[in-house]
């Protein structure tokens, strides 16, 4: 974020001589209530070095959206561009501010950054941010084969982020090349097909490493409730894993070594090729706006940047593909046994 908010104010000062920029906090909630979240005047000086740590200095914010107030406080603040910077849910009522200043005439510009550490936006290759998050994620998977290793019948897991799609740990997995089994959303799994590869692989390596993503094996672990947003409350399959196979090794002698490192692996400083790519995306997000579109989302596909209208950016979300080839070597460096991979039913 820190990244894109220091792109878009470069190229806005630099190219095009603009000297009033806001940053506008707490996401929707600042337009709708400015008075209680006051926005910050952005400057070269002010985002010179914000890249350098993760997070957002404008602090990120749930909620908040209300259209007739918005339009209200980008007329009265005389706001001509509005970059909007986040996932589906972001985009979507982006979308409908747009159509909302469409109809009462206000010439104002919104262009859309999509952001999703579960790298699950449609259509374009992938979020910024990811190659960041899947960097750290692998770190924290060579952590757990450490312990794994450090002991007899050790199994490490690792919980990940990824609510509705395995992006995160299916390419952890993939980057580390430690990992014995990979599960994601994407793929339903049978408790006594994970104990028989859990066997299988002890008997053979006396270790064993799991990458878990945090939305998989919710037919296990589904709570049936739903939050404030409507969203489904997620079961925690990290900690059932752990206490499932911690009762299937004991007999043996065996244990499990859980690691959650939750938001850790989304609060990383950037890495050098995701920041490369912020830039691109900050850069033509800034162009895209002073060419005079609007309602358009910005992102790259097969590697070029393009525009996308934000209504088919906020239409869904993007899964890992079981017929992709990303997953078939994913599946196939860990030597998952068929059963474990989704591919009887792809």
């Amino acid at each position: 974020l820190n990244s894109i908010i220091r792109g878009i104010t470069y190229c806005l000062w630099q190219e095009y001589g603009v000297r009033d920029i806001l940053g506008i906090t707490a996401g929707y909630n600042g337009l709708s209530d400015p008075d209680n979240h006051e926005p910050i005047k952005l400057t070269p000086e002010f985002v010179e070095e914000i890249h350098m740590k993760g997070g957002s200095v404008l602090k990120a914010g749930r909620g908040g959206f209300d259209a007739e107030k918005i339009s209200a406080t980008l007329q009265r603040l005389e706001i001509n561009f509005l970059f909007v910077i986040g996932g589906d849910g972001t985009q979507f009522a982006g979308n409908l501010l747009y159509e909302t200043l469409k109809v009462k005439q206000i010439p104002v510009s919104i262009v859309g950054v999509p952001k999703s550490i579960d790298n699950d936006v449609l259509f374009f290759d992938r979020t910024f941010g990811f190659n960041s998050a899947v960097a750290s994620a692998a770190d924290v998977i060579r952590n757990a084969w450490v312990e794994a290793t450090s002991c007899d019948k050790g199994v490490g897991i690792v919980k990940l982020m990824g609510r509705d799609a395995g992006f995160v740990a299916c390419h952890a997995a993939l980057a580390s090349n430690l990992v014995d089994l990979c599960l994601i959303p994407e793929v339903s799994v049978k408790l006594e097909d994970i104990y028989a590869y859990v066997d299988e692989v002890i008997a053979k390596k006396r270790h064993m490493v799991i990458a878990v993503a945090e939305g998989a094996g919710q037919e296990h672990v589904a709570t049936g409730e739903f939050d404030s947003t409507g969203h489904p409350k997620y079961g925690d399959i990290g900690t059932f894993l752990r206490d499932k196979l911690n009762a299937h090794l004991k007999p043996q002698g065996g244990r499990t070594f859980y690691i959650d490192p939750s938001y850790i692996i989304r609060s990383v400083p950037i890495a050098p090729n995701d920041h490369i790519y912020c830039s691109r995306l900050a850069n033509n997000a800034v162009h895209t706006a002073m060419r005079g579109y609007t309602g358009v989302c910005v992102g790259a596909i097969h590697n070029i940047v393009v525009m996308l209208p934000s209504k088919l950016i906020a239409s869904g979300k993007k899964q890992v593909k079981l017929t992709s080839s990303t997953w078939q070597t994913c599946y196939q460096n860990c030597n998952m046994p068929f059963s474990l991979t989704g591919m009887d039913k792809a």
